[in-house]
C-alpha cells in the first residue's frame, strides 16, 4: 500500500462532454432526453452514485402524468414495470384506537394520476435515454465539483476507488476521473452534497429563506392478494404524531399482491427524544393498517429525506456553469405529496433552455421563477409553515390557503430544522400513547436488511462529524444525543469504551443515504459526503 501523504498525484483522465449531469433520478434523466431530443449533437452524461440505477430512489410514488407525457408522448405504449392508474381516493384522521374518514383535499385527488415505483421508473427511464444517445454511469460517485481560476464550475471529479478507511491506497486503487463538462446540471435529489457547498459557495440562498425537509420512510409488503385494491390510495394524518409534530402516512395499492406504504415525519420537529423510525412502527401497527399486513412479508425498505421548503425557500438555481433542477432545487409539492411531476418539468425546462442559449445558465432562474413549477408551488407555499403553530392551526390555515388559492397577502417564513430542538431540560415530552408491536422488522438494524445496504467497511467513513467531543459533552446534556434517534439506521451510537470513555460510534455501513443527520443535527458539525462508488442501499421497486 502506498502513503497517499507522500505519492505523488498522478495526472487524472479526463472525459469532455457538453453536458454532465449529476444524478440518474427523474429530473436527471428528463433532462438528459430533452436535451438528445432537441440536439442530437449535443454528447450528454449522466453519473450516479448507485450500483444501478434506481437503486437510491425512494418515493411514494403518485406522479401527475402531464409532463411525462410532454417528454415521451408514447410512454403508455411501453408503461414502467410498476404502474397502476389511481382507482379512489381515502383521508384519514387516526386516533390510537380507530379513525374517521375526512373529505379528500383537493391536492390529494388523484384521478387521473398513476402510481409508480420511482426506482423502477428510473430503471426504465436510463435505456430510454441511451437509445437517445445519453452515456449513463452508474457507480460513479461525485466527489467535488472542478472550477476554473474565475471560479466557474466546469465538471466534476469522481471519487477514488481503493482507499482503505486509513486513507491508504488498496491494491485495486484506481484514481477518480475528471468529468468536464461546458455545463453541470446538479440533478442529486435532496440536500445533494455537492449543491450544499455550490450554495454557501454562490451565495445561492442569500435572498430565500433557509430550506426545509422530512425524513420520509417506506416499505414495500407482499400479502395475499385479496387484500389489495389496486390504484387505492389513502393518506392519514393524527396518531402517532402530536399536535407539534407535522407527520402524515401514505398507503398505495399497487398490482399482484403489493402495498407501498410510508410516513413521513417533519425534521421541524421539536421534541428531542421523538423517533421518526418508532413512529412509522407504531403506525403501522394501528388497527386500520395492521390488518393490511399481517402475514405478509416485507420486500424492500428504506429511508430519504424529502425538501419540504416551497417557494419562499428555492435557491438561485444558476450560477457559472451550473444549474439546479428537481429536489435538489426543491420543487416538491408538500400538499400534493408530490415531486416526480416537478421534476421532469424542471429537467426539460433546463434543457430546452440551455439549447436555446448554447449552454450557458444565465437566464434560468428568472426562466424557472416564471414557468407552471413554480406557479404550482407559489399557491401552496403558505400551507408546510401553518403547521408550526400546531396541527389544528395548521390545518385551519391549510382550508384557508386552499380555499383562497394562496392569494393570501402575506408569506410564512421557513427557519432551519437544526435549530427547532428543544432542549431535554426545557421541554416537557409529550406522553406516547404507543402500542405493542408485533409486525416486521423488530428494530432498525432489521429494517437495514431490507435496505440491501452495502458499504466496504475498509473505506473512510463518509459521515464526517467536526467535533466528537460536542458529542459526549454539549450534546449528551442538552440534547441527549438526539442522533442515535432520529437516524433510521442506527449509525450513530454512544458507547462506553475501556479505554477511550463515552465515545460516538458511528457504523456508518448501516447508512442509507437519507441525508437526515445532516439536516437535523443541532450543532450542524455532522457532514454527509458521497462513500465510495456503488455503495449504499439497493433498494427494489421502493
Amino acid at each position: 500500500m502506498t502513503d497517499p501523504t507522500t505519492a505523488p498525484e498522478t495526472e487524472r483522465d479526463v472525459m469532455e462532454y457538453d453536458v454532465v449531469i449529476v444524478g440518474a433520478g427523474p429530473a436527471g434523466l428528463s433532462a438528459a432526453i430533452r436535451f438528445k431530443q432537441l440536439s442530437a449533437e449535443t454528447t450528454v452524461c449522466v453519473i450516479e452514485k448507485s450500483s444501478t440505477i434506481g437503486a437510491h430512489i425512494l418515493s411514494g410514488a403518485v406522479i401527475e402524468t402531464g409532463p411525462l407525457d410532454a417528454l415521451l408522448p408514447g410512454w403508455r405504449d411501453n408503461p414502467p414495470p410498476i404502474c397502476v392508474p389511481a382507482t379512489e381516493d381515502e383521508f384519514w384522521l387516526l386516533s390510537k384506537d380507530g379513525g374517521r374518514k375526512l373529505p379528500v383535499p383537493p391536492g390529494m385527488d388523484n384521478h387521473g394520476n398513476v402510481i409508480v415505483s420511482l426506482g423502477a421508473m428510473c430503471a426504465w427511464l436510463a435505456p430510454q435515454a441511451e437509445a437517445l444517445g445519453v452515456e449513463i454511469y452508474p457507480g460513479f460517485a461525485a466527489d467535488e465539483t472542478l472550477h476554473d481560476d474565475a471560479g466557474k464550475v466546469i465538471g466534476v471529479r469522481i471519487g477514488d476507488m481503493g482507499v482503505a478507511k486509513d486513507g491508504s491506497h488498496k491494491p485495486g486503487y484506481t484514481q477518480g476521473i475528471d468529468i468536464r463538462a461546458k455545463v453541470t446540471v446538479l440533478a442529486e435529489g435532496a440536500r445533494g452534497h455537492l449543491t450544499k457547498r455550490l450554495v454557501k459557495r454562490f451565495e445561492l440562498d442569500a435572498d430565500s429563506d433557509p430550506q426545509g425537509y422530512s425524513i420520509g420512510i417506506k416499505e414495500l409488503w407482499q400479502v395475499p392478494e385479496d387484500r389489495v385494491s389496486p390504484g387505492k390510495i389513502v393518506h392519514s394524518f393524527g396518531w402517532p404524531a402530536d399536535n407539534s409534530t407535522y407527520g402524515g402516512s401514505f398507503v398505495y395499492h399497487l398490482d399482484k399482491g403489493r402495498i407501498a406504504l410510508g410516513y413521513v415525519s417533519g425534521l421541524d420537529y421539536k421534541d428531542p427524544r421523538y423517533k421518526p423510525w418508532e413512529a412509522f412502527q407504531q403506525w403501522k401497527n394501528h388497527p386500520m393498517v395492521k390488518p393490511l399486513l399481517e402475514g405478509g412479508e416485507i420486500v424492500s425498505a428504506g429511508a430519504r429525506a424529502i425538501v419540504t421548503g416551497g417557494w419562499q425557500s428555492l435557491p438561485r438555481v444558476e450560477m457559472p456553469g451550473a444549474i439546479l433542477i428537481g429536489d435538489t432545487a426543491g420543487l416538491l409539492n408538500v400538499p400534493k405529496v408530490k415531486g416526480t411531476h416537478q421534476a421532469i418539468r424542471s429537467g426539460m425546462l433546463a434543457a430546452e433552455h440551455l439549447i436555446a442559449t448554447s449552454l450557458d445558465p444565465a437566464g434560468f432562474d428568472a426562466r424557472l421563477r416564471s414557468s407552471d413549477a413554480m406557479a404550482e408551488l407559489r399557491k401552496v407555499r403558505n400551507i408546510k409553515p401553518g403547521f408550526k403553530k400546531g396541527l389544528w392551526l395548521g390545518m385551519l390555515n391549510a382550508a384557508w390557503e386552499t380555499i383562497t388559492g394562496g392569494r393570501s397577502p402575506w408569506t410564512l417564513k421557513n427557519t432551519p430544522d437544526w435549530c427547532s430542538l428543544e432542549k431535554i431540560g426545557e421541554y416537557e415530552s409529550p406522553e406516547r400513547d404507543y402500542v405493542e408491536r408485533t409486525l416486521a422488522p423488530r428494530d432498525r438494524l432489521a429494517g437495514v436488511y431490507f435496505a440491501a445496504t452495502e458499504h466496504d467497511e475498509d473505506q473512510p467513513v463518509h459521515l464526517k462529524v467536526a467535533d466528537t467531543d460536542i458529542c459526549v459533552t454539549r450534546c449528551t446534556e442538552e440534547y441527549d444525543n438526539p442522533c442515535t434517534r432520529f437516524c433510521p439506521a442506527g449509525v450513530y451510537e454512544i458507547v462506553e469504551d475501556e479505554a477511550e470513555g463515552r465515545r460516538l460510534q458511528i457504523n456508518a455501513a448501516n447508512c442509507v443515504h437519507c441525508k437526515t443527520c445532516d439536516i437535523k443535527d443541532p450543532y450542524e458539525i455532522i457532514t454527509w459526503v458521497t462513500p465510495e462508488g456503488g455503495s449504499g442501499p439497493n433498494y427494489q421497486n421502493l
